[in-house]
């Protein structure tokens, strides 16, 4: 994070392609709060750049000649940790890179081909959003960290600069990627909410009847990590746990299958009609809403194409209002890391509805956004550091199957 308060998130692009390197600076320089320092073909002359031009955030490509983007990643957070966002092709190669690049400690992954073939508006809202929130990312090892009052500032002014920026056309248009249909300059839409998607719950409606467990858990920015240590530690025999983490199309089945090689349970992408079982987590594919629905004492997953709600597609506000719909006092709700306040308003839907919910603690969050906003609306009962919310999940569990 930068120590520059209130100033532009200072940003270095290094890829090889130079049509590449063009677009992301075009989509970037759209937002007031960023700023271009430079731009560099490959590692090597991105040292030297980076040494004179201090960015606080970097995109980086993965296959680049003469060094590789996982080794230079690896350099850069054995040396100096910065916020890193991985700009990858979704091929199966590029999505086992990606998951690696995350482990090593990049903190965003966007996808080329999906930033090339969305409206200009779409892609350039998820590429200034991936790197507003890198830019709110507590490193690992990093050298020197803002004061508490400093990244509270710093966080207040982007989030405004993001929320500005819905309501605003940019002062740039963004280059239209090969093949577009429109070259048109962007238009923001207005924020969408869980309602394109699902009604909320009649305040009027029945009791929910008893049913089996069912868990529910959102994450963005820093979610990848947090979800390992979360699934990592549950018994095989856990409740059934359907997740959305935000992350491009394609990219989800490769998380999916490297939790499920480390993971006591099962771990996979979701698709239309999986049942919710115990020992079993489902994963919103990368493209589409899951909306969970009651099926007798039980529960299915169906996935929903449709609008980006709170920003996202997969959102954590459509998953959560299925559970306060569907399940109740029958469900768990977690928030985890992440930018923004996806899932906040409909935790507080389930919370209302009988859920029992957890917010993420401050000191434990990559980006202490997503779970504040749980916490100030009313939606989390309490703040939990990372390592306690699966002992929290399971106590759900144990007091749910006694009663």
């Amino acid at each position: 994070m930068s120590g520059r308060l209130n100033s532009p998130v200072r940003v270095m692009i290094v890829e090889d392609s130079a049509s590449a390197r063009m677009m992301l600076r075009r989509m970037i320089e759209t937002a007031p709060d960023l700023l271009v320092v430079d731009t560099a073909s490959d590692p090597f002359e991105a040292v030297d750049k980076m040494r004179a031009n201090a960015p606080d955030v970097i995109t980086l490509d993965l296959e680049m000649p003469r060094m590789d983007g996982l080794t230079f990643l690896r350099r850069i957070m054995a040396q100096n940790p910065l916020p890193v966002v991985i700009c990858s092709n979704h091929t199966p190669a590029g999505s086992k890179a990606s998951m690696e690049a995350l482990e090593i400690g990049a903190v965003e992954v966007l996808s080329k081909s999906t930033i090339g073939t969305k409206s200009g508006a779409e892609g350039t809202m998820q590429v200034c959003d991936a790197i507003r929130a890198a830019a709110q990312a507590r490193m690992r090892g990093a050298r020197a960290r803002p004061s508490a009052a400093h990244a509270a500032a710093r966080e207040a002014a982007v989030a405004r600069a993001s929320a500005a920026a819905e309501t605003r056309a940019p002062a740039r248009p963004a280059t239209p990627a090969p093949g577009s249909r429109t070259s048109s300059p962007l238009v923001r839409e207005q924020v969408k909410t869980a309602d394109v998607i699902l009604p909320a719950r009649a305040p009027n409606a029945r009791l929910h009847p008893r049913t089996d467990p069912i868990i529910g858990i959102g994450s963005s920015t820093g979610g990848t990590e947090a979800l390992s240590k979360v699934l990592t530690t549950l018994p095989a025999d856990c409740p059934p746990i359907a997740i959305v983490q935000h992350m491009p199309e394609k990219f989800t089945a490769a998380f999916a299958a490297r939790l499920n090689s480390i993971c006591n349970i099962t771990v996979k992408e979701a698709e239309d009609g999986d049942r919710l079982e115990r020992g079993v987590a489902l994963i919103a594919p990368g493209h589409r809403h899951i909306v969970v629905e009651r099926l007798g004492n039980r529960y299915v997953v169906q996935t929903v194409d449709g609008p980006a709600v709170r920003r996202h597609r997969p959102s954590v506000d459509v998953l959560f209002r299925s559970l306060a719909v569907s399940a109740g006092p029958n469900a768990f709700g977690a928030i985890l890391t992440g930018m923004g306040d996806d899932g906040a308003a409909c935790m507080k839907e389930m919370h209302d509805a009988g859920s029992t919910t957890v917010a993420q603690d401050e000191a434990t969050s990559v980006v202490y956004g997503m779970p504040k906003a749980a916490v100030e609306q009313g939606g989390a009962q309490k703040s939990v550091p990372l390592d306690e919310v699966a002992r929290h999940l399971l106590e759900f569990d144990a007091r749910h199957r006694k009663t």
